[in-house]
């Protein structure tokens, strides 16, 4: 869970850079605090989803924890793609994806 958040305090505080998404004329602002609740949410998700898919006996577990967690990667990286933010935000964003892969 710190990944992103210590990914937000380099670019935004230190580096001066404010991250947004604008969605036509307004501009959405990202905070620390949006950054470490999705996080939170996707590193509890991450660590439940194979918890209980182990304890209903779902053959496979591992293996379809490893298909649901590569899509839901996939998908979080589809915002970076779009037209809404700057390449600094769009690079702080897919930074901040690296990081929660590896906790």
């Amino acid at each position: 869970m710190s990944a992103p958040v210590l990914v937000w305090l380099v670019a935004d505080p230190l580096l001066e850079h404010r991250l947004r998404i604008a969605d036509g004329e307004q501009a959405l602002g990202i905070g620390a605090v949006p950054v470490a609740v999705v996080a939170l949410l996707v590193s509890l998700a991450g660590w439940g989803l194979p918890a209980a898919l182990e304890r209903f006996g779902v053959r496979r577990a591992r293996a379809m924890w490893t298909g649901v967690a590569g899509v839901v990667l996939a998908v979080s990286f589809l915002p970076s793609i779009g037209d809404g933010m700057d390449g600094g935000t769009r690079v702080s964003r897919t930074r901040q994806r690296g990081g929660l892969r590896g906790e």
